[in-house]
């Protein structure tokens, strides 16, 4: 391997800022508000704000980017203090009088000053708030340069521990030092961390250096914990020697690895304490509910209606529907969060195919699809629910089961699909890694295998792959464009995480003359640790799918134990007539509208407990199914007790 420098690619160049400024208006706009406010970039108080910059891959410069904030802030501070003013002149006319007067007064007298008018007094707090805007949108631009920096550091954490084990199989080829990057820059899963070789690869081309490259790009990263130090001390060991660097490119692979599993590790307790928190605060509504309906009859109060813009209605029925929209938010922030949790690397993002027709014939495997063409009949059904003359609730409520459920059996069956597909790839790998080991061609030992092993749903692939790895021969001057392309089909047609991970890195370990015995080695063990991830996430994760379905199981339990019994002794309660007339007042409680509010807040607990377990299982697809086969238990359940 040799550090050449090499000629400078389109792809190489360094973008400038005036390189990507955009056309047209925004480009008048640009040099308008640059000539304006680009003096601030010189202040201290952004110098925090530029170290983050250095942090983000904004396409274009700080200068440009803080005079765009700037702009911002005065286009909003004016919009928002023109309307407070005019309604600071209107305040200040409709409660000109002594009492005003007085309050006015006041503190101005107190420290012997002249007394202003109410109008100007109102007119300075709504320059005054003006001002505030201002100044929060400024803080708020610099908060999102934190956010984005944070968020690039996060994905290299998560992708530089497989870009250091494809350097360390590339180490073993004739590639140079820039080859080997260009391979891992032009891989799309690693993510940030290729966007950061893409980077050094760029500098260097300017500076004619691949060293200065990797030192400035380790200076500016925000990975300053893991990226910074790895960069660097590739940059030594590559000075040093190849089997320098390719030693330490094994150790710094295996490290990594191990900080990526302490850091799964957190993540599983982050969980653990989400999911004890979730349980307990999607009981509460319901036992507020119930509380509720105790109070009513002890606190008539809690039943006077009250004039709201949206209409009449009572405090007790406004902290009703109040807890059941908290409920929904508690569980979607729930999901999300869960999301979050979960590697980026073992979800699987299904794209629908373009065309109606094409949409339609693969609804039934496609779950993307499917969350297309089954609105039609969803919509079908609440059309027939409300022409029934269905409540609200449940027309939405039974709409929504009506496409979530569907949509989560597709998802589900094409879930397990992949995952059939997964458990058989690594089998292939096993299979193919013996023939090559033996001293068979690539192409040769798939031919064997696809004729020889049984693959299940990965067979059309395998053979796919095969007939097209037969058309690489030396010959045609197209070896590696052929062989590069039936694998990049063959991780298309596979279409999950573990193929995209794995098989690439087969493509550009071979191109670079590796030893195809190690390529495979690593790619074995490469293969069957993603799978061993797979599975335990699997398994850990099934616990939180038991949270939820217990949770609404539960609460589904408790609303329907309290609707048959506690309510219907208040409402014997209200026939005993006493000494001093009835225990309980008739008009206290009605049965059938507290029945309908307990139900209404069940039922944002199924959708929320849903979402939770669905969520933690394999994504969104099966969140609908949870939620929706939640949604229909409870409705089953509620309306075979006479509850509604």
């Amino acid at each position: 391997m040799s550090d050449d420098v090499g000629t400078t690619s389109t792809t190489d160049r360094v973008s400038s800022p005036e390189s990507v400024r955009p056309t047209g208006y925004a480009t008048t706009l640009d040099r308008v508000l640059y000539a304006l406010f680009a003096r601030h970039a010189d202040d201290r108080r952004h110098v925090r704000d530029r170290k983050r910059y250095h942090g983000t891959d904004l396409r274009l410069s700080f200068d440009v980017y803080l005079a765009r904030v700037y702009g911002l802030s005065w286009a909003v501070a004016l919009a928002t203090t023109a309307p407070a003013v005019g309604v600071a002149v209107l305040l200040a006319d409709a409660l000109s009088g002594p009492a005003a007067g007085m309050a006015v007064a006041l503190p101005f007298a107190r420290f012997g000053l002249p007394t202003p008018s109410p109008t100007l007094v109102m007119v300075v707090a709504a320059l005054v708030g003006g001002g505030t805007v201002k100044t929060a949108v400024v803080r708020l631009g610099g908060q999102y340069l934190r956010w984005m920096a944070n968020a690039r550091r996060a994905d290299i954490e998560r992708t530089l521990p497989g870009a250091a084990r494809y350097l360390h199989v590339l180490s073993s080829g004739g590639d140079g030092h820039r080859a080997m990057l260009r391979k891992v820059a032009d891989t799309d899963p690693y993510g940030e961390t290729a966007v950061s070789i893409r980077a050094v690869l760029n500098t260097a081309s300017l500076t004619g250096s691949l060293h200065e490259g990797l030192r400035r790009v380790a200076r500016d990263t925000p990975s300053r914990d893991l990226l910074a130090p790895f960069l660097l001390k590739f940059s030594e060991h590559a000075q040093q020697g190849e089997s320098e660097l390719a030693n330490y490119l094994r150790m710094e692979s295996r490290m990594l690895a191990h900080r990526q599993d302490r850091a799964r590790q957190r993540a599983t307790g982050l969980l653990e304490l989400l999911s004890e928190v979730f349980m307990v605060l999607l009981v509460l509504p319901t036992l507020l509910v119930i509380v509720l309906t105790v109070l009513a009859i002890i606190s008539p109060s809690l039943s006077t209606p009250v004039v709201t813009p949206l209409g009449t209605t009572t405090p007790r029925a406004m902290i009703v529907y109040t807890s059941a929209c908290f409920v929904l938010g508690l569980g979607l922030g729930a999901s999300i969060v869960v999301a979050g949790l979960r590697p980026p690397g073992q979800t699987v993002h299904y794209d629908r195919p373009r065309g109606a027709a094409a949409t339609l014939l693969t609804a039934t495997r496609n779950p993307a699809s499917a969350a297309v063409v089954a609105a039609v009949p969803a919509a079908v059904a609440v059309a027939a629910l409300h022409a029934a003359g269905v409540g609200p609730v449940d027309v939405w409520l039974l709409g929504y089961a009506a496409y979530a459920l569907p949509v989560g059996v597709v998802g589900v069956r094409r879930a397990r699909l992949d995952d059939a597909k997964d458990r058989e790839i690594k089998d292939f790998v096993h299979a193919v890694s013996g023939h090559v080991n033996l001293g068979r061609p690539f192409p040769r030992a798939v031919e064997l295998v696809a004729n020889d092993v049984d693959f299940g749903p990965l067979d059309p692939d395998v053979a796919d792959l095969a007939l097209n790895l037969g058309f690489t021969t030396p010959e045609t001057g197209a070896d590696e464009n052929a062989r590069a392309a039936a694998l990049d089909r063959f991780v298309e047609g596979v279409g999950t995480p573990l193929a995209e991970q794995t098989v690439g890195l087969v493509t550009g370990a071979l191109d670079a003359g590796s030893d195809a015995g190690t390529v495979f080695d690593t790619l074995q063990t490469e293969i069957g640790r993603l799978y061993h991830e797979k599975r335990e996430l699997r398994a850990n994760l099934l616990a939180y799918v038991a949270v939820g379905w217990t949770t609404a199981l539960l609460v589904i339990g408790i609303a329907v134990a309290v609707g048959l019994h506690v309510f219907d002794g208040f409402e014997q309660l209200a026939t005993v007539r006493g000494a001093a007339g009835h225990v309980i007042e008739g008009s206290a409680i009605d049965i059938d509208r507290e029945r309908y509010r307990l139900y209404a807040v069940t039922q944002a607990t199924m959708l929320a407990s849903g979402w939770f377990a669905g969520t933690a299982s394999r994504g969104r697809y099966e969140a609908l199914l949870h939620s929706g086969a939640l949604v229909a238990v409870c409705h089953v359940v509620f309306a075979g007790v006479g509850m509604i």
